[in-house]
């Protein structure tokens, strides 16, 4: 496909997919089909119509680690996925904005009740009640920038535009909050970017230093980082749209990363993302008060939603399957769909990757699966564990 029309077509699926954000809720996991292996079970759905051209998932324990993968990294080459292969993490990397925040709370340089008036006057007056708690865990009426009209005209007629990630919320400042915040969950972009601008109005410092400070070198993550354009570093998960035709665009490197920036524009891979879920599900970042604050559970679903029963935290979602609980984030954007969870011990870890993305609105029959196939993993995670 020529260049252009993939860039075309990447930048209209995205804009699609934003303008369309939603909980993908009503979706039921199903149970593991006899002795179906888990092997078998990831081939039939990167086989299915429609399904991505790869996967790979991580499952690490106490007795070491598993990697299943099917399909393909790349299409041209037709070489297998690896777990030191890079890719888009989507918006896993919420959680990673959520350990910056959670680390300066437990060092007293921001408090959970800090508020947009007090760490950031420069945004709109009506927002300023919205403390860092809300933020944390979506409750905030934060309308989301990446649904408005200025912002999707721009990425529409240039995918690769570099936005000023610091002035992301310049698109919704003409607008009031969506409701009173604490009082109702709503899944917005805008959370995370103004997490990260607290941050760094709190310590001065780019938030980019502060994830290699208190994030990277902590958790040993030597193969994470958050560019602002639009290139891969090599080896990489090559990303797909697979949504309007048999042959699959890649779009990898169609859409730049710095109109997402705190709210989903790390690139890791999924052994970095195993140390990640590992350290941050474990509370290995900050003290045992900041994560019982962080587990104050609130009814909301990660985007899309994980897999079993979802209940959100501080920048936390908890996955109550029918075999046991694990805490994590989900994240999709143009393709890539992930899922990263641990056991609340950070014992045990699942990296779950796929390489194109699945929504609620362009596939809900493809999600169901998905989540279905997601708990079964987590069920082989737990086998053996007591509740």
């Amino acid at each position: 496909m020529p260049l252009r029309r993939s860039r075309l077509r990447a930048a209209s699926a995205l804009a699609a997919c934003l303008a369309a954000l939603s909980p993908a809720m009503g979706c039921t996991a199903a149970d593991a089909s006899g002795n179906q292996t888990l092997q078998r079970q990831l081939e039939d759905f990167v086989r299915r119509p429609g399904g991505p051209p790869g996967a790979i998932a991580v499952l690490r324990t106490e007795k070491g680690t598993r990697i299943v993968r099917a399909g393909v990294a790349d299409v041209r080459t037709r070489r297998s996925p690896r777990p030191d292969d890079h890719m888009r993490i989507a918006s896993t990397a919420k959680a990673f904005s959520g350990a910056v925040a959670l680390t300066l709370v437990d060092h007293r340089t921001l408090r959970l009740d800090d508020t947009l008036r007090k760490r950031l006057p420069q945004l709109p007056r009506a927002w300023g009640s919205v403390t860092l708690r809300q933020l944390l865990n979506h409750t905030s009426g934060l309308p989301d920038y990446s649904r408005s009209a200025g912002f999707l005209d721009e990425l529409q007629a240039d995918p690769r535009h570099h936005f000023d990630s610091r002035h992301l919320l310049d698109y919704i400042a003409d607008q009031p909050l969506l409701f009173k915040p604490g009082t109702q969950y709503r899944y917005s972009n805008s959370d995370n970017i103004a997490v990260a601008l607290m941050a760094e109005a709190a310590t001065r410092t780019p938030y980019e230093e502060l994830l290699r400070q208190r994030v990277y070198a902590p958790l040993s993550l030597h193969s994470t980082s958050l560019p602002q354009g639009y290139r891969m570093p090599k080896p990489y998960l090559h990303g797909y749209d697979v949504s309007q035709s048999a042959s699959p665009a890649d779009v990898s490197e169609v859409i730049g990363m710095s109109g997402v920036w705190a709210s989903g524009g790390i690139v890791s891979t999924p052994d970095d993302m195993t140390r990640f879920i590992r350290g941050y599900a474990g509370g290995r970042l900050y003290g045992r008060k900041v994560v019982e604050q962080q587990r104050r559970w609130v009814k909301g679903a990660s985007e899309p939603a994980g897999p079993g029963r979802n209940s959100a935290g501080l920048a936390v979602f908890r996955y109550e399957t029918r075999c046991g609980v694990v805490l994590g984030h989900t994240g999709n954007t143009l393709g890539y769909t992930q899922l990263i969870a641990a056991t609340p011990d950070g014992r045990r870890s699942l990296t779950f990757s796929i390489t194109a993305q699945i929504t609620q609105s362009a596939d809900a029959g493809g999600l169901r699966k998905m989540r279905g196939l997601q708990e079964n993993f987590v069920c082989e995670l737990l086998r053996g564990k007591d509740r």
